[in-house]
C-alpha cells in the first residue's frame, strides 16, 4: 500500500495547503492606516490642519474597529491597524498644537499689529 491509499489514523484528514484558506487583513485595519497618513499629511502641510484633524478622528475611530475584527478568527491587520492609529493620534495632536498656536498668536494684539503692518508694507510695495 501507498501513503496515500492508507487510511488515516487520529480522526480527521490532514488538510493540504491549497485547501486553507488565507488570513484576510481587514478591511478596517487598511482604512486606519489610509486616515491616518492622510491626516499626517494635511496636518503636515500646516493648511488643511483642520482637515487633518477631521481625517485623525475618522481614523482613530476606524483603527478602533479594526483592533476589535483583527480579534477574529481568520482576520489579520493587528499591526497595520496599530500604525494607522498612532500616525491618526500623533496628527490630531499635531494638528491641535498647530490650531492651538495660531489662535493664541492672533489673539496676541501686539503679534496682530505687527502682522498688519507688514501686510500693510507689502501693499505699498506692491502699488
Amino acid at each position: 500500500m501507498t501513503a496515500s491509499s492508507e487510511p488515516m489514523r487520529g480522526g480527521a484528514p490532514a488538510r493540504s495547503r491549497a485547501d486553507r484558506t488565507p488570513a484576510k487583513t481587514s478591511t478596517a485595519a487598511t482604512f486606519a492606516l489610509v486616515f491616518g497618513v492622510s491626516a499626517l499629511v494635511c496636518t503636515l502641510t500646516a493648511i488643511l490642519a483642520w482637515a487633518g484633524i477631521i481625517l485623525g478622528i475618522i481614523g482613530i475611530i476606524v483603527g478602533v474597529f479594526g483592533l476589535q475584527m483583527a480579534k477574529r478568527p481568520g482576520v489579520t491587520g493587528r499591526g497595520v491597524t496599530i500604525g494607522g492609529l498612532t500616525l491618526s493620534i500623533i496628527a490630531l495632536i499635531l494638528g491641535l498644537v498647530f490650531i492651538a498656536g495660531v489662535a493664541t498668536f492672533l489673539n496676541n494684539q501686539g503679534a496682530a499689529d505687527r502682522l498688519q503692518e507688514q501686510v500693510d508694507d507689502l501693499r505699498n510695495r506692491v502699488s
